[in-house]
């Protein structure tokens, strides 16, 4: 079964997406509904739902401020509104779907199973990131350190020592690795950067993490850069210069 909740401030809206919900997505459970910003942060978070049906205009404020404040998403999203011209940026926050107002009963049904067929993946890839974790727990010593990162079509389970160097992408990443591989992730490079902090990862730029392991030198000047070993170059801002200099001095 797929847990909903209905975020929108019009309650005819959340009446017609229900009665439809039940009518047509007899798999789905209506956990809630909220009329706002506000409520509906409350109701994420007191439900913990697969899904949410997010109207993005409401009276309160817009449904691209409720997800600002979740520093992790761990819900799917659709996003329902009457306004086309808001698709794009329904895309750029990695929404599973979009649907117009007023909801066709087809294209609710494709986006309910979109949400199924992404709730079973998460199953079946739980046993390879408990083994990530258990392998990183019971070799605490090793240099190599194993993470997983998903990307829109898989997980993928990556040597630490393989990353070169991460940018950013507004709300993704972009990972470059050491055999000009290259996978873009759903996680902000602040994110990532918590994740490798303790593994030869510093931040040379507000866009940019690299692996210390891989610089092979540094260009000086108003407008200076870090040069990777794949040839990459990575800029250094103002206010962290004198950090990438102590940096490379210890290496």
């Amino acid at each position: 079964m797929v847990k909903a909740v209905i975020i929108d401030d019009e309650k005819k809206s959340r009446q017609a997406l229900i009665g439809l919900l039940e009518r047509y997505c007899h798999n789905v459970i209506i956990l809630g509904e909220a009329e706002g910003v506000r409520t509906g942060i409350d109701l994420i978070k007191n439900t913990s739902p697969d899904v949410i049906f997010l109207d993005i205009q409401m009276q309160d404020g817009s449904g691209f401020r409720l997800l600002q404040s979740f520093e992790k998403i761990d819900f799917e999203i659709v996003f329902t509104t009457a306004f086309d011209q808001y698709a794009i940026k329904a895309i750029k926050f990695s929404a599973l779907d979009y649907l117009l107002k007023p909801i066709v009963p087809q294209e609710l049904i494709e986006a309910v199973q979109k949400v199924e067929e992404i709730k079973i993946a998460r199953h079946q890839n739980m046993s390879k990131n408990i083994g990530v974790l258990l392998e990183n727990i019971n070799n605490p010593g090793t240099e190599t350190r194993k993470i997983i990162l998903a990307t829109a079509e898989k997980i993928h389970v990556v040597d630490v020592d393989n990353i070169i160097r991460c940018e950013s992408d507004n709300y993704y990443t972009n990972f470059f690795f050491k055999d000009g591989g290259r996978l873009l992730i759903s996680k902000t490079l602040k994110e990532n950067e918590y994740l490798l902090r303790d593994h030869h990862f510093i931040r040379s730029h507000k866009s940019h993490l690299v692996n210390t392991k891989y610089i092979r030198g540094f260009v000086k000047g108003e407008g200076g850069y870090i040069l990777m070993s794949d040839n990459s170059k990575v800029p250094v801002s103002r206010r962290r210069k004198e950090l990438i200099m102590e940096t490379l001095n210890n290496l």
